[in-house]
């Protein structure tokens, strides 16, 4: 569930070229995107309000939370829904069933989920295994470790009172996994849930496909694994499904695919309903991609979402309000967080050289060119194109807090840009923030003129440069120089 960790260059620049960009790609540090980022347990929830079934589960900020969740569900199961235990009174559910009370039979009430509600009896069970899940953004949990010692940050158990004394090792330590820094990341809360057998594993997934100019669902036989390494070793088993956007999943289309990726009898229909909803999910939140893997069947025929990754659309954000503001941000770099405060963005890298420009291609061409003249890019910080001088302050201002910046590079083609209100902010940031690092800047484009003159006449110790090779060699001796 939990966002998957990439480079930030790779999904905010795409792909890089030159020694620079090979070099930028082992140094930047892998931290999540600035994208929307939800924890597995915000999105199983979204997932079951909308009718998804995934496993019921808790989520517990302290070890005595997590040991009575892990007592409710040894002592009674519904196999879908989840809430905090903080909240909650008599057990109460989301998804398909909530307000239950504690015997063999259950008259349960759905919730409001296509305005329709209906009193449905369901048998429960005691949960017969509960997993124990540390909630972070970063993959790798169950190989991970824990600053207080302990291994794994996913654990399966049938003893109730084993769920507290982990939880009591998870919250408040770092884990540490392949995806996170190697300080790791603090974990303060955990997910305690039904832990489900699987028969069978299958992948699922809707996005939003170019080629196709609209939805299109993947489907495989062969889920549970990277669904990557599937398409090149057998790729006969990839099912694709183009959606047509006006008549969304009819029941026949999700049947058909429900059969190619394997469901057989009364599971293909239970498939095909899942397969309906999630695309009504799909559409209700703005997606971009729902990726289902594994797409599961259990022992006693239950078709289960166990595990999911959903990517918003960034422009529906008006209409998102809700899911965007569970945005999780603890996990990124603080000087990423605070630049978006600004709409500025910020990336970290590892060099001393600090690089502020305007346009993603500008900026790889900046950091390329720092390389190729023996430096090594700090940041790459981009204004964009509506910039305001306040900004520009913010920038310099961001840009000097790292302690690591011994030089800065201002490189700004003036399009869009008023290369005077740069100038303007430069000279601002410069008096007020005391800058003690060299500055070089080159400046081009619209009223560029007026722009040297504001900061040739300001009497700061300002280095301009009539090009970018210049500002390059110019800002790589003011380091090494030293």
């Amino acid at each position: 569930m939990a966002a998957s960790l990439t480079l930030h260059a790779a999904r905010t620049l795409g792909a890089r070229t030159g020694r620079a960009a090979r070099d930028a790609r082992q140094v930047v540090r892998l931290i999540p995107v600035r994208w929307l980022n939800l924890q597995e347990y915000q999105s199983k929830k979204i997932m079951a309000d909308h009718g998804v079934t995934v496993q019921r589960f808790f989520v517990a900020e302290n070890s005595q939370d997590a040991l009575e969740a892990a007592k409710r569900l040894r002592k009674i199961s519904h196999g879908t829904g989840g809430v905090s235990i903080a909240d909650v009174a008599e057990l109460p559910l989301t998804g398909s069933t909530k307000n239950c009370n504690q015997e063999d039979t259950y008259a349960c009430k759905q919730t409001d989920y296509a305005k329709q509600r209906e009193k449905k009896s369901i048998k429960c069970k005691k949960a017969k295994e509960i997993v124990l899940k540390a909630q972070i953004l970063a993959g790798g949990r169950g190989k991970g470790s824990f600053t207080s010692g302990l291994k794994g940050g996913v654990h399966l158990t049938k003893n109730p009172d084993d769920v507290g004394q982990l939880a009591k090792q998870m919250l408040g330590y770092n884990l540490i996994t392949n995806q996170t820094t190697k300080e790791g990341v603090k974990v303060s809360k955990v997910m305690v849930a039904e832990a489900l057998d699987i028969a069978r594993e299958t992948y699922l997934a809707i996005l939003m496909d170019r080629a196709c100019n609209g939805p299109i669902m993947v489907g495989s036989p062969q889920g549970g694994m990277d669904i990557e390494e599937v398409a090149a070793t057998k790729p006969e088993l990839i099912f694709k499904e183009v959606i047509d956007i006006i008549e969304g999943v009819g029941k026949d289309q999700a049947i058909r695919m429900a059969a190619n990726i394997g469901f057989k009898g009364p599971q293909q229909q239970k498939a095909a309903e899942q397969i309906q909803k999630l695309y009504s999910l799909f559409l209700k939140v703005d997606a971009t991609q729902l990726e289902v893997n594994p797409f599961g069947e259990t022992p006693d025929g239950q078709v289960v979402c166990f595990d999911a990754k959903i990517n918003f659309d960034d422009n529906a954000e008006f209409r998102q309000k809700e899911i965007f503001s569970q945005g999780d941000v603890s996990e990124a770099d603080p000087l990423e967080s605070e630049a978006a405060k600004y709409d500025l963005k910020y990336i970290g890298m590892d060099g001393n050289i600090a690089c502020f420009v305007n346009g993603a291609g500008l900026a790889m061409a900046t950091c390329d060119i720092i390389d190729l003249h023996g430096g090594k890019p700090a940041n790459f910080l981009d204004l964009g194109g509506g910039v305001q001088e306040n900004q520009v302050y913010q920038a310099f201002k961001l840009l000097t807090g790292d302690p690591r910046v011994e030089a800065i590079l201002v490189n700004i083609f003036g399009g869009i840009v008023n290369c005077a209100i740069i100038a303007n902010g430069i000279t601002k940031a410069c008096r007020e923030l005391k800058l003690e690092v060299p500055l070089v800047v080159r400046l081009e484009g619209t009223n560029v003129n007026e722009a040297k003159r504001i900061l040739s006449e300001s009497g700061l110790p300002i280095a301009s440069a009539s090009n970018l090779e210049d500002a390059a060699k110019m800002v790589v001796a003011s380091v090494t120089s030293k």
